[in-house]
């Protein structure tokens, strides 16, 4: 897989260094520029590489479309702080449209893995509501965007799951831990955000963010559904 993408490998890498590099800093404009390259350069690749002919690679598409929103209006925060918010409802627009691509896999054949979908939503129903209830004395006036994003992330982790024996399993793993850190990068965030500073926290949460965001576009990329109705 990686001789397979080698070319875009490269490019991603590179976009993945300067942006750990020189990211952080909200006063430089390579920093402005760098950032919204990540999700520009997976627009590309995914659209080079299927050419969006299916609603499940026009769906993630659009969900990306959103994430780059999202990080550019994150870069303003440092300069007036409802840009948190516009960044916040963007990224939820585009979870939602990840959720609707996965829950198309998971359409081809409801009956599938019944307790693998159990143990999925027991797992991210736990995880999700004593994460929210931790950072809940933390959050103030954002309690209610938070608890409503929190839900949708955790809805797209076991959308994400449910793909499971419906397509080939090199995208489902792809897209499966591609969501997992998705989910990391954002408890990180809030972290970061709401509850304590983590020293260098903004290479914790850009390289795992990159790093889910890679996973997710390769793994629809080589998405092959093997079971329909």
């Amino acid at each position: 897989m990686l001789k397979k993408y080698a070319t875009f490998n490269i490019i991603f890498g590179l976009i993945f260094i300067l942006q750990l590099s020189f990211g952080g800093n909200s006063s430089s404009i390579l920093a402005y520029f760098i950032k919204p390259c990540i999700v520009l350069s997976l627009l590309i690749m995914l659209y080079v590489s299927t050419g969006l002919k299916g609603r499940f690679h026009k769906r993630l598409f659009t969900g990306l479309i959103f994430a780059l929103m999202g990080d550019v209006l994150l870069m303003y925060t440092a300069k007036d702080e409802s840009y948190f918010m516009f960044g916040l409802a963007a990224f939820l627009v585009g979870h939602i449209f990840y959720i609707s691509a996965f829950y198309l896999d998971f359409k081809s054949a409801p009956e599938l893995d019944k307790k693998g979908a159990r143990i999925a939503i027991l797992l991210c129903a736990i995880a999700a509501i004593s994460y929210y209830f931790y950072l809940r004395p933390h959050l103030g006036i954002m309690k209610l965007p938070v608890m409503i994003y929190v839900f949708v992330i955790s809805m797209m982790m076991m959308m994400a799951s449910f793909r499971n024996l419906r397509v080939n399993s090199s995208s489902f793993k792809l897209i499966l831990f591609g969501a997992l850190i998705f989910l990391l990068s954002d408890s990180i965030l809030a972290y970061n955000k709401f509850v304590q500073l983590i020293g260098h926290a903004d290479i914790w949460i850009m390289s795992t963010y990159m790093i889910a965001q890679y996973l997710i576009t390769i793994g629809a990329i080589e998405r092959k559904l093997i079971h329909t109705n």
